[in-house]
């Protein structure tokens, strides 16, 4: 069964945006696009919230033809295209999207089916929303989590409302220089 990673930001207090959705705190560089895009280009899915999608499509899909297009928008706009997505959505019930699987409604049914298709692992990008409602579900097999050294205060928190406790097996770890810890866990199930 393919198995859903978690790619996200995160500030050392545990949030993954500011209250309004502020996500300009994130460090990002060419040594953590680089280290991103490697293993991104293993994968062959893509899931996002609503929102995310909506940002990621009005973005990605032109990005590398741009004149002054960095040799990572380049690398992920071909990947972003070729990448099947999966959208989480109730208000896109009816969207027609080429490469786009929307799920409007049983969440745990519809993924479970996408996830005993053939394929690599599946990268859920960002989607604070999305990656709660997988969470509360236990659809989550790993968290790969980029460690900002900032202390937001208040904000989007990554766990929220949690029922059951989680039990997660560190991989690797990794400093960046621009201060940012990666941190690569799976879910220990047993």
């Amino acid at each position: 069964m393919r198995k859903i990673i978690s790619f996200m930001h995160i500030s050392l207090d545990g949030f993954v945006a500011g209250p309004n959705g502020e996500m300009n705190w994130i460090k990002v560089d060419e040594e953590l696009f680089d280290y991103v895009g490697k293993r991104i280009s293993e994968s062959d899915t893509a899931l996002y919230g609503r929102v995310t999608y909506e940002m990621m499509e009005n973005y990605w899909p032109t990005a590398g033809d741009k004149p002054n297009a960095s040799k990572h928008d380049i690398e992920h706009s071909n990947w972003y295209k070729k990448a099947h997505k999966i959208v989480l959505s109730k208000t896109m019930k009816d969207a027609d999207l080429p490469n786009t699987t929307i799920i409007s409604d049983n969440l745990s049914d519809s993924i479970n089916k996408i996830r005993e298709q053939e394929g690599t692992e599946i990268c859920l990008f960002g989607s604070p929303t999305a990656t709660h409602s997988l969470i509360q579900l236990n659809l989550i097999d790993g968290y790969w989590l980029f460690v900002n050294p900032i202390i937001l205060g208040e904000g989007i928190p990554l766990f929220t409302n949690i029922k059951d406790k989680t039990k997660l097996k560190l991989l690797t770890t990794r400093q960046f220089t621009s201060g940012v810890t990666e941190l690569n866990y799976i879910v220990d199930r047993q």
